[in-house]
């Protein structure tokens, strides 16, 4: 594979495009098969679907709940995407994920494009391709919420910092196109999840000065105008929200759920620093195969410019992460292009040398760290082959937690021959990558090759596992059984023939609600006579088993009846419980 001729086909706009189409069909087939998903997804989709439904474009609501928690820009992508290729009737989840999709699209082609830069073609495809199918962002890409999209948002406005900064550091005007991308992608990550973005350009930034002693450049990237680009952008929606809830949804998503998860683990959420670097080889698979070595380099070449501001981007937010009491796999997300960079820097000559730009400060930074860290790491660093019998070993452990997942979710609620089927593939596809990349790695020394191979098998063992096997997992997807056995009995109250809203009595995960209709009853157990009086008007009304005596007694002592005409069973995996759900059609005449 001669190296000019793959130069040349990748570079510019080629590279980029590359990546993203490698992230389109990572996240693809999870996208189109998987029902919807509880809690978030659900809540997501579900309040969006209330926007079609009632115009209300400002104020974010699920059922008659206010959610006074995230911004709208991920409300404004989803409804957009059904109202183009579905509708809000239709309740059909995949067009509420391809803003999901795309956001992955975006941060694969982002990461290539500013990788390239510093990394040149190859090492900057490389890297896109790395991010595009990393287990984490291809699985985000087919749920929708906002965390592919922040990723890609905040990707795309690091990798324009990203030349800013290399520009800078070469002497050159900082070009006013790429300011203009940071600051308009700082708008779209605000609008989608907040401060996150911000955080994670701010804490860079920080880094970039004290590292390099160097605050004149920083000063240069548009401050005078591009805070007036985030307020046209995002001013209109806040003042608007503001005013439609009297400010109440400022205190709300500040002290209910920011101010929530800094000072404690929400809703359960919590675990001790290092739960997100644990994590990282299974998340980041398959690139899992050259992360060791990528954070070598890291650390040998860490007065490049490119690895620098790799490393300026990671490290900060990462410990803010870490820090922070609540935890989920996915905060991270918005920092894995860095680790991608941190791998490109593989695929490239880094010799830095006086002339390369940088000050005597930053080359002076740089010796006080390695006289700080350079004893712990110099260990780790010093034989390149340590780096890469580490990624071998994790990239082999990540394969085989992925088989096992296959195997287990299998076994526990699966088990038809079809199933194992897609099971065999999962384990091809996840063990024979890894296994051909670690030999690629080792007996030809192609670091290139190992990394494609491991990557298009980790595609292939991710679309088996999200795409074929988990939609065949029925007793995982009880809301998709019911909704099924509603329609197959012809007792679907959007049908205009069945009076409605259709009630369920002690089982109420917002998949219910988006399937359903909004108008859906949920009912708590202590208000049993409302299930009661769902019967007597006519309404069908699914029973938890466990309220099901309860249920029959308040029937009998309002003399109503209602027959059984479908039992569903499954596992509520939001609260790790079993459930039956038993759908009852009234015998009872409603009233006139």
């Amino acid at each position: 594979m001669p190296n000019l001729d793959v130069d040349r086909l990748i570079r510019g706009w080629r590279g980029p495009a590359l990546a993203a189409l490698i992230a389109f069909l990572a996240g693809l087939p999870g996208l189109m098969a998987l029902p919807p998903l509880d809690r978030d997804e659900s809540r997501f989709a579900q309040a969006t679907a209330q926007m079609l439904e009632t115009r209300d474009y400002v104020n974010i609501q699920f059922q008659d709940a206010a959610r006074h928690k995230k911004p709208v820009g991920i409300h404004w992508l989803q409804a957009t995407s059904v109202a183009i290729f579905s509708s809000a009737w239709a309740r059909q989840i995949w067009a509420y994920r391809l803003p999901s999709l795309l956001g992955a699209m975006v941060a694969a082609a982002a990461c290539a494009w500013g990788a390239m830069r510093f990394f040149g073609p190859r090492g900057g495809v490389l890297a896109g391709i790395a991010l595009g199918t990393s287990f984490i962002l291809s699985t985000e890409a087919g749920i929708a919420k906002t965390d592919a999209v922040l990723c890609g948002a905040t990707t795309l406005a690091l990798a324009a910092l990203g030349g800013l900064y290399a520009q800078a550091r070469a002497g050159a005007p900082l070009r006013r196109r790429l300011k203009l991308v940071f600051w308009i992608a700082m708008a779209v990550t605000i609008l989608i999840k907040g401060p996150i973005g911000p955080m994670v350009a701010g804490l860079t930034l920080i880094a970039l000065g004290l590292w390099d002693r160097d605050w004149a450049w920083i000063r240069r990237i548009g401050w005078k105008w591009g805070p007036l680009v985030v307020l046209l952008i995002c001013g209109p929606w806040a003042l608007a929200i503001t005013v439609a809830t009297d400010g109440s949804f400022w205190s709300t998503a500040v002290t209910s759920d920011l101010a929530s998860k800094v000072a404690g683990g929400q809703e359960s959420h919590g675990a001790p620093p290092g739960y997100h670097l644990l994590l990282l080889p299974l998340l980041l698979f398959p690139a899992t195969l050259l992360m060791p070595a990528g954070f070598a380099s890291g650390w040998r070449h860490r007065a490049s410019v490119g690895v620098r501001f790799a490393l300026c981007w990671l490290v900060p937010s990462w410990f803010v992460f870490e820090l922070a009491p609540t935890k989920l796999v996915h905060y991270t997300l918005p920092l894995y292009g860095a680790v991608a960079w941190l791998i490109a820097s593989l695929f490239t000559k880094l010799e830095p040398s006086p002339d390369d730009g940088l000050s005597e400060a930053t080359r002076a930074s740089s010796a006080f760290l390695t006289r700080r860290i350079g004893p712990v790491w110099r260990p780790i660093t010093a034989i390149k082959w340590n780096a890469r019998w580490i990624g071998a070993a994790l990239s082999l452990f990540a394969a085989c937690v992925v088989s096992a997942i296959a195997i287990v979710v299998t076994i526990k609620f699966g088990g038809a021959p079809l199933d194992w089927v897609w099971v065999a593939l999962t384990i091809v596809f996840a063990l024979g990558g890894a296994g051909v990349g670690v030999w690629l790695l080792f007996k030809r020394d192609d670091m290139a090759k190992a990394l494609l191979v491991t990557c298009v098998g980790g595609l292939l063992a991710h679309a088996t596992l999200a795409g074929g096997l988990a939609p065949r997992m029925n007793s995982l997807w009880l809301t998709r059984s019911l909704a099924q056995a509603v329609r197959a009995h012809h007792i679907d109250p959007r049908n205009g023939v069945t009076p409605g809203p259709i009630a369920v009595l002690g089982y109420a995960e917002p998949s219910l609600v988006f399937l359903l209709g909004t108008e859906t009853q949920l009912i708590a157990p202590a208000d049993m006579d409302d299930a009661a009086d769902a019967i007597g008007e006519g309404r069908p009304v699914a029973v938890d088993k466990k309220d099901e005596p309860a249920f029959l007694a308040q029937l009998a002592r309002q003399h109503l009846t209602a027959s059984p005409v479908a039992s569903v069973s499954g596992l509520n995996y939001s609260k790790g419980k079993p459930v039956t759900l038993t759908l009852y059609q009234s015998q009872t005449k409603p009233a006139s």
